[in-house]
């Protein structure tokens, strides 16, 4: 019986792939003991990438924090009238740490314009970021992304006292640099991280976005209280001033892949090489942007993560606001509870991460079902959490609790969408990843805008962060529900390579038929 020759074309293709993923895992588990050296190489890129993330989001979502500090607000203390749809002021709030008045009269409009801002920019870079890292490597591309986001950082504040419009500028190059990060990490763990340690390692690289959060915000806070150089400043000077260190170390340390490395152990070197292989001198090849267009699994993706962008974009740019305005915490205890979200989501993201790897290995759940279980709950969680919140009112407790969770299961999303890109093209995910990334980054400046739009200027209520609320849990439920439709793990045609026509072997034909 003959067999078509493109169908034992893909055959024997599949089962090279076969070999060539039992040959790597082969190879990592017994030479991954041999790599001698008191630090390997790519630890050393693991931990600047933390590093790096860290501070990219230290110096973003400082103004968060510093923008309640900046602002004079002129509108009446909410009275503790019933008829009020307001949360009452307790005593300890009268009493709350004071900081000098605001340097600016911003609306609310305005200042949702400020907050959504950067990431004018940030959606720009994202795809040429990721696609001339794929070409060129990702060290300088990573490495001035976070300088450049450090150096205009640092120009915020002077920016902001020239003129409003000067500082919605900076606050966009701010943005240009930054978008390219991830696309460009994308890149560089592609060269450098064996298979099987992939998902981990990006997992904990990754990370650094939470734990910048967690640190800038309380510090943030703190240093908005201080009367030394205005207060608020300080907390762009601060993380500017670090980012601009972290590049100088970023430039000694790290390498564009292992083969580039001066000083890399020549047994880790090769362990790598055998693993993933050396992708140096490979050609690069034509992006098929109509297959991108066309292909709905990625559409799945890309509309999940606006979902969730949407939903955390609120959490992140607004939170500080709602919880000085409706909440009435004073800045400093606003900025600690506004960073515990993002501290549960980095124990939970990890911790998720691990038990997912670890059902996918028992071989209880597929690999497509594992992605949409946990995109489901990095949705359905986080959404309803923030109907209760909604409901919560005044109680303070209960709404920081709850935000806890939501953030915590959130961090699901890692081992939800966020690798999926992975499976429908080794070859372009860096850029598709940028696409996806460029896309619901844009619910970034679009969120505050909307938020903008339904707040009160002069007196924010319990009602209309309701609305709030309940759009951002609508299209998160929305996004994820397209998901669960639509999303796959299998290889897209479009990007398996090419293979000459052959006739099948005579050992494939064997297998085929032994099989059925």
């Amino acid at each position: 019986m003959s067999i078509p020759v493109e169908e034992s074309s893909m055959i024997n293709a599949d089962i090279e792939n076969d070999v060539t993923s039992s040959h790597r895992s082969l190879v990592e588990t017994v030479r991954v003991e041999e790599t001698t050296g008191w630090i390997k190489s790519r630890t050393v890129l693991g931990i600047m990438g933390f590093l790096g993330f860290a501070n990219v989001y230290a110096m973003r979502v400082n103004l968060s924090v510093a923008i309640v500090a900046m602002i004079n607000s002129t509108a009446p203390v909410p009275s503790n009238d019933s008829t009020l749809d307001v949360c009452p002021v307790s005593p300890s709030s009268n009493n709350s740490v004071p900081i000098r008045p605001g340097d600016f009269n911003w609306t609310a409009e305005q200042q949702s314009i400020i907050l959504g801002s950067f990431f004018y920019g940030y959606v720009l870079t994202q795809i040429p970021g990721g696609r001339i890292a794929e070409i060129f490597g990702g060290k300088l591309v990573y490495g001035v992304g976070v300088l450049l986001t450090a150096i205009f950082t640092i120009l915020s504040p002077i920016a902001a006292f020239v003129d409003f419009k000067f500082f919605i500028v900076v606050r966009v190059l701010e943005g240009l640099g930054e978008g390219v990060t991830y696309p460009a990490m994308h890149a560089m763990l592609a060269r450098w991280i064996p298979p099987m340690e992939r998902s981990k390692f990006a997992a904990y690289v990754y990370a650094g976005s939470n734990i910048g959060t967690v640190i800038s915000l309380p510090i943030s806070g703190w240093l908005c209280t201080l009367e030394f150089g205005g207060g608020w400043p300080l907390c762009f000077y601060l993380f500017g001033g670090l980012g601009v260190v972290w590049f100088i170390a970023w430039m000694f340390l790290v390498y564009d892949s292992p083969q580039k490395h001066p000083r890399i152990c020549p047994k880790e070197i090769e362990f790598i090489t055998q693993s993933i292989g050396i992708q140096e001198d490979e050609e690069p090849k034509s992006i098929p942007w109509c297959k991108f267009l066309t292909c709905l699994p990625l559409w799945a993706i890309l509309i999940a993560q606006c979902g969730q962008s949407w939903l955390f974009y609120t959490q992140l740019t607004e939170l500080p606001t709602y919880m000085n305005n409706i909440l009435h915490f004073d800045i400093v205890s606003n900025a600690r509870l506004s960073a515990l979200p993002y501290l549960t989501a980095w124990v939970a993201g990890i911790l998720i991460s691990i038990f997912a790897d670890w059902l996918l290995v028992k071989g209880w759940i597929s690999r497509l079902n594992s992605m949409k279980l946990w995109n489901t709950v990095a949705a359905f969680v986080p959404a309803f959490g923030l109907l209760g919140i909604a409901w919560a009112g005044c109680d303070s407790v209960a709404v920081m609790l709850l935000l806890s969770i939501t953030s915590a299961f959130g961090g699901a999303t890692y081992a939800g969408n966020q690798m999926n890109h992975i499976d429908l093209s080794p070859q372009f995910a860096g850029t598709m990843y940028g696409i996806t990334n460029a896309a619901s980054n844009i619910c970034g400046f679009m969120a505050p805008y909307v938020i903008g739009l339904i707040i009160s200027d002069t007196q924010q209520t319990l009602g209309q962060w309701r609305e709030v609320f309940y759009l951002a849990a609508a299209i998160d439920l929305g996004a994820n529900l397209f998901y669960l439709f639509f999303a796959s793990t299998d290889e897209q045609d479009w990007s398996r390579p090419e293979i000459d026509d052959m006739t099948i072997s005579a050992p494939v034909e064997s297998i085929m038929y032994s099989e059925s």
